[in-house]
């Protein structure tokens, strides 16, 4: 429409719905939402958040998105999907008489701010605190309900004091494996120093340990802990990075700098603890089946058999063992070599006495073997760098040529007597396992590709069931089978030929437990959580290290440890291919913070500490923040507890108590919805909350899409300037590719909900994004179809307003009854709809209902009050000021939603078809209720079909009601 036109039709509808109109209502009901509190949720109990009585005694419900991260970029109309779909439910159970705590927080620590600040020298506090300016400012503008009272930032020392306070917990607690549960590290101090529970083996009585050896041995308990961990450690950026921050071709996503495998001193989460609980437990959540299984799959429990193969090792003691986690243990007579991964601590001899690489290759060492070098030690140490410079996926990826090492050192197969060569090999992890496998290459492929390269030997203890015969030498490859029988097995200490797999691994595994050396057990492919990041912008670590390097708690009057100000924020990087040098943090440089005198209360006086100079992984601060909305002003407790039962304990349903709904991106599967879990369970374990997990539902919301437009070379080009011709895009003049892909500032093809706002309003917006298809799908966004959404508004606008007076045109008639029936029908649909989350077929249904109103005369007050009360939750603003221009004082945000009259919602006849040997001969209006009996009647004395029927007989009549009737004659 041109702006003539658009003027022209001004002038004769001034009180037209227009953007500008849309501009003005939405600005006056967001302040007046904001002066009122309208969105605020009451607490139980006193205290700053507590009151309303009556509220409070409404059944809860806390309704939350995943934490987002303020953006310098601002949002596009791709991220406000969630927030709006929760604001819609939100509001929808508000209405139907719930106490709906929704509020949202900034997850406000990690890289991006950090790298800016590298850039620009601006400090990241500044630069962060600019953003969610600018990300609450666009988020208002889309009318969303959230309670501000309870939002924060992870980033202000009031929240990361509780950060901190919850990894002491964890610092300061075991994992009791009887009891199931963690307790105190206080207990287990106890119980070492009564003697209720010896020491481990190796190690001396508690009495005689120094302050160091228990500070030893409690570390290998706390769930909180430091070792020398393999980590990606990228010289050319200056710090570790995470599995996920790092390419398939080992190199950093990042700067695409090399990365290499290191042990550094790391904190690490024991969530290893917890495998089985955090199984288990995902039974009772109602979460995406595909999330559900991403989660198992990443813990990864399978159940086999310990085994410890004899070495002798190059300092030449009898009996060192590598120890073996397989679930073929029937296949042990099959296991002709074995694979240390190049970390193994046998083959670096770091933390061992022993080291499996001799002095010198033993006599008739193939020299396909010791990769041309003089001694073993050599090869493996050739071999361990250049694996070292590969990632976890490159090393696992199954179509690569299978590399190793021979170590010079043989090991005792258990079951056979025989002596194995050992080797390292890149394709064995220390992630999974013990770090070393039993090969048995007849019946593993990696095992078979690895033995055909080295020339080594097969034998077949599973008989092959299609043909091949047992000689792995004719094989092309690995025969895999779990049903098949054992053979080749038997020997003087055990017998297996003839059983089947099931069996085999029984009688095994009690013989491997009754020698001593294997034992039944249970595996996991889940590591413990790495938790130290090299970088400045993150938590600190409330923890000192006193002249002998013992780690000290900080105690909780300290908190919380503030992050203190630098100059630099860059880690010191490196030559990029120098793979021996180790990080310098940025923390490390304030030697003012970092050395300080201290009192920490444990009777020892002002001493002389470190501070730890690693910082927290940006994951710390979305690990409990959903406990924080419940209690965000709390300065004396991590959280009131009758608050935390109210909103998130155990109740009917919910089991494990948590979030009522948690909305947000399927990317999210493992690690952050993992972590939060780990965190609540140690949380509840030890008493802190009642509730197990943190999210009952989950839901994730698809993406929106939209169309990326590519020059001849590749790069994107602004979608806004590319036009349509005959079939092809075409941006100045040349011609461009066209491809589905992500909204994004890079790819030039974001738009924003600014834009959108001000051409149309946020209301069409909303409407826009909930109608677009459902919530869980992807869909493409289409600037062209928004209008749609903004001619319904102007519909419902004109089915209350006049468009010249701007006088309110509803009468007081009573609706006719094909009125009441769309109505009613409207009503029963859309509440379902909004309970289970189907935002577009509520839109659909209330465009219906709208389009009937808009062809009646004159509307009547009670449906027009019912129409704007449907639209509330999805399109708030519009639907506020037609509530008060219909005469209503209170906001609409706490009116009522409509309930159906169930007369009106039963259609008052159906069709029902009627079929002689399955074609249609006639159709009837029946009554819904009908009888089986009297349709039945009904058909066959119907003129149609008794002419259809012409005289012959009825074998059979085959009714369903009140829809079909089939009659096969004779």
């Amino acid at each position: 429409m041109s702006e003539t036109t658009t003027a022209a039709a001004q002038n004769t509808a001034p009180h037209r719905y227009t953007a500008a109109l849309a501009a003005d209502i939405e600005a006056r009901w967001q302040d007046f939402w904001d002066k009122q509190g309208t969105y605020e949720a009451p607490n139980p109990g006193g205290g700053a958040l507590g009151g309303d009585e009556e509220t409070v005694a409404r059944p809860e419900k806390f309704i939350m998105d995943m934490f987002p991260y303020p953006s310098g970029a601002g949002l596009h109309v791709g991220h406000p999907l969630g927030y709006i779909a929760t604001d819609v439910f939100a509001r929808y159970q508000r209405m139907t008489g719930h106490n709906v705590l929704h509020t949202l927080g900034f997850d406000a620590f990690g890289l991006p701010a950090e790298q800016y600040a590298v850039q620009t020298g601006t400090h990241p506090r500044v630069s962060t605190e600019a953003n969610i300016v600018n990300m609450k400012a666009q988020l208002r503008r889309l009318g969303l309900g959230h309670d501000q009272r309870r939002s924060f930032a992870t980033i202000e020392p009031s929240y990361y004091k509780w950060t901190q306070w919850i990894f002491l917990q964890i610092f300061n607690s075991w994992y009791d494996t009887e009891a199931q549960r963690a307790r105190p590290i206080a207990d287990l101090v106890d119980e070492f120093a009564s003697g209720r529970r010896p020491t481990p083996e190796g190690r001396a009585p508690w009495a005689e340990l120094d302050a160091a050896g228990r500070a030893d041995l409690l570390g290998a308990y706390r769930l909180a802990y430091a070792s020398d961990a393999p980590v990606n450690w990228c010289p050319g950026l200056g710090t570790v990075l995470a599995n996920e921050e790092v390419t398939a071709e080992g190199r950093s996503e990042r700067g695409n700098f090399p990365v290499f495998k290191a042990k550094l001193r790391q904190w690490n989460m024991r969530i290893t603890a917890y495998a089985e609980r955090l199984l288990d437990d995902l039974d009772g959540l109602d979460w995406p089946e595909a999330i559900k299984l991403q989660q198992r799959n990443w813990i990864g429990r399978s159940e086999g058999a310990r085994v410890d193969f004899p070495v002798d090792t190059a300092h030449g003691e009898e009996h060192a063992a590598i120890t073996v986690f397989t679930t073929r243990q029937d296949t042990l007579f099959g296991a002709t070599y074995m694979v240390l991964a190049p970390e193994h601590d046998l083959v670096s001899g770091e933390g061992h006495a022993a080291s499996v690489v001799p002095d010198a290759w033993p006599e008739g060492t193939r020299e396909a073997w010791t990769g041309g070098h003089a001694t073993p030690a050599e090869a493996v140490e050739a071999y361990r760098a250049q694996a070292a410079g590969k990632s976890d996926v490159e090393r696992q990826a199954e179509a690569k040529d299978k590399t190793g090492v021979f170590t010079g050192a043989f090991a005792t197969n258990p079951v056979s007597g025989e002596r194995v060569p050992v080797f390292i090999a890149d394709y064995v992890l220390m992630g999974y396992g013990t770090g070393a496998i039993m090969a048995v290459p007849a019946h593993d492929s990696r095992d078979f590709a690895f033995a055909r390269a080295f020339e080594l030997p097969m034998r077949c203890v599973v008989e092959p069931t299609d043909g091949r015969g047992t000689d792995p030498a004719t094989w092309d490859d690995a025969f895999v089978s779990y049903d098949a029988a054992l053979v080749n097995s038997s020997g003087p200490r055990v017998a297996l030929d003839g059983l089947g797999v099931t069996e085999a691994k029984a009688k095994i595994t009690g013989w491997l437990a009754e020698q001593g050396i294997g034992e039944g057990t249970v595996n996991y492919r889940l590591r413990d959580w790495l938790f130290s990041r090299q970088r400045y912008w993150g938590e600190p670590f409330p923890i000192v290290y006193d002249e002998d390097g013992i780690a000290h708690a900080l105690p909780e009057s300290m908190l919380p440890l503030e992050l203190p100000e630098v100059e630099d924020y860059a880690p010191r990087t490196f030559d990029a291919d120098d793979a021996d040098t180790v990080p310098e943090t940025p923390l490390s440089r304030n030697e003012d913070w970092v050395h300080v005198t201290l009192d920490l209360g444990d009777g020892r006086g002002p001493r002389r500490y470190r501070r730890e100079t690693n910082t927290m992984p940006n994951w710390a601060g979305s690990c409990w923040y959903e406990l924080r909305y419940l209690d965000p002003h709390n300065d004396q407790k991590l959280v009131d507890p009758a608050v935390e039962r109210y909103w998130m304990g155990p109740r009917e349903g919910m089991p494990t108590g948590g979030v009522d709904l948690y909305v947000g991106g399927a990317e999210h599967a493992v690690l952050h919805l993992l972590y939060a879990r780990f965190w609540s369970k140690v949380l509840f374990d030890l008493g802190h909350v009642s509730s197990a997990e943190p999210f009952h539902k989950l839901y994730n919301q698809g993406m929106i899409q939209a169309y990326v437009y590519r020059d001849a070379r590749g790069i994107a080009v602004p979608a806004a300037e590319v036009e349509e011709q005959e079939g092809a895009y075409w941006y100045q003049g040349e011609k461009v590719s066209r491809l589905l892909g992500k909204m994004g500032k890079s790819l030039k093809n974001a738009v924003t909900p600014d834009e959108i706002c001000a051409e149309y309003g946020a209301d069409t917006l909303r409407l826009y994004e909930m109608a677009m298809g459902p919530l869980d799908v992807s869909r493409p966004w289409d600037t062209r179809a928004v209008v749609g959404q903004y001619r319904l508004l102007q519909r419902l606008w004109r089915n209350v307003v006049d468009e010249t007076t701007g006088e309110v045109v509803v009468t007081d008639d009573e609706p006719d009854e094909d009125t009441l029936r769309a109505l009613h029908k409207a009503i029963d649909g859309v509440r379902q709809d909004l309970s289970d989350l189907r935002f577009n077929t509520a839109i659909a249904k209330v465009t219906e209902l709208n389009n009937h109103v808009t062809k009646v005369a004159r509307v009547p007050r009670s449906v027009a009050e019912h129409l704007v009360l449907l639209v509330a939750p999805l399109a708030p603003h519009v639907a506020e000021e037609l509530w008060h221009r219909l005469g209503h004082e209170g906001s609409v945000v706490h009116a009522d939603f409509p309930v159906a009259d169930p007369a009106y919602v039963v259609d008052e006849t159906v069709t029902c078809v009627v079929q002689v040997k399955g074609k249609v001969k006639a159709r009837l209006e029946v009554s819904p209720s009908v009888t089986e009996a009297d349709l039945e009647a009904a058909a066959l004395a119907e003129p149609a079909i008794v002419s259809a029927l012409d005289g012959a007989g009825i074998r059979k009549v085959i009714v369903r009601a009140p829809k079909l009737v089939n009659i096969v004659p004779a």
